[in-house]
């Protein structure tokens, strides 16, 4: 977040908060003695008397300007951080969800009998009031990698190249395996229908329910992202680019793809894994690798008899929308069914 807060204060915010709060014009105590006088020492008689002219500093530059909240402000860096974060989600979510929903999500799905009236727009609402929610409990988390508190580290050379693809793989697997257990710990019917409920309203879901959480699930599902950094050295920027990777996972996994047989799905939680997770609600818990559910007995294989595809064509053939077949029915011939 430091890189991003770096970079939005030099072209954006510095002059945001310098319109906003100006910073009274005081003297700038940082000039040397040698902006503020010119010395002009001349030798009159042989008493060596002086005299000193005193000349201003060079276009009267005598001011400090800016803003009274400086970069290091807590309050400042408080709302810039809120700012980005909140931005950042709302771009990602649209840029990511629409590319999976209008060029991978199989719209049929759309048709199942568990899909609710308007369910698209009210995943994409639920989404929007989660994550300004989400943001604002996480601030503390943002706040403190900003300030140095984390083990976030920029040179490469101090831990070298091997370090840095290993703390990767390390990450992966140190969230992977800490989002399964505060996933299934959701689960449990004394949590579950206070916290996680709310996203399981979805039973078929589009990619825009990626997001649609109760803020405090989504919270404690992002939980390990933070914690990381303060547990274990991670450069920054790599750091960065799995933030985004993980927003994009998880908006991948809701796309409702049943492809089944691939041998990488004993392995890899898919789409596939997930869609199941919404169906029938106590199996699939992972994030990423199929590992945890299958040591601790809540695996399910992705098999095409349990695709929600099957309900939702036997769906659209009792509303005439397509034949026996399977097959569209042209708009000229629904007329007379």
């Amino acid at each position: 977040m430091d890189i991003l807060l770096h970079y939005t204060d030099e072209y954006i915010f510095d002059s945001i908060y310098s319109y906003l709060l100006p910073n009274p014009h005081i003297p700038n105590t940082r000039s040397s003695l040698s902006e503020e006088l010119l010395y002009n020492k001349t030798n009159l008689n042989s008493d060596y008397s002086t005299s000193i002219t005193y000349y201003p500093p060079p276009n009267n530059n005598n001011e400090i300007t800016g803003s009274l909240l400086s970069r290091d402000n807590i309050l400042r860096q408080g709302i810039s951080i809120f700012t980005i974060a909140l931005l950042g989600a709302y771009i990602m979510y649209f840029l990511f969800c629409s590319i999976s929903y209008f060029f991978f999500y199989d719209k049929r799905l759309e048709y199942h009998p568990k899909f609710l009236k308007n369910q698209k727009l009210k995943e994409i609402k639920s989404s929007l009031i989660a994550a300004p929610i989400i943001d604002l409990i996480t601030l503390p988390w943002f706040l403190g990698e900003v300030n140095g508190y984390s083990k976030l580290y920029e040179n490469i050379e101090d831990f070298g190249w091997l370090y840095l693809i290993g703390s990767c793989l390390m990450f992966l697997l140190f969230t992977d395996l800490a989002i399964y257990w505060i996933h299934r710990i959701e689960h449990h019917p004394l949590i579950y229908k206070h916290i996680h409920k709310p996203h399981h309203k979805w039973i078929v879901p589009t990619p825009y329910a990626a997001l649609a959480f109760h803020p405090l699930d989504g919270y404690a599902q992002s939980l390990p992202y933070h914690i990381f950094p303060f547990l274990f050295p991670l450069h920054k920027y790599a750091y960065l680019g799995l933030f985004v990777f993980v927003q994009f996972w998880t908006i991948l996994i809701h796309d409702g793809d049943m492809i089944s047989g691939h041998f990488l799905e004993r392995y890899i939680n898919s789409p596939a894994h997930h869609t199941l997770h919404h169906l029938y609600f106590t199996v699939n818990y992972g994030q990423y690798f199929t590992w945890a559910d299958s040591f601790w007995d809540s695996y399910r294989s992705p098999e095409d008899k349990l695709d929600p595809i099957h309900a939702s064509i036997e769906n659209m053939k009792k509303k005439g929308l397509l034949d026996s077949n399977g097959k569209p029915i042209p708009k000229s011939n629904k007329k007379d069914l």
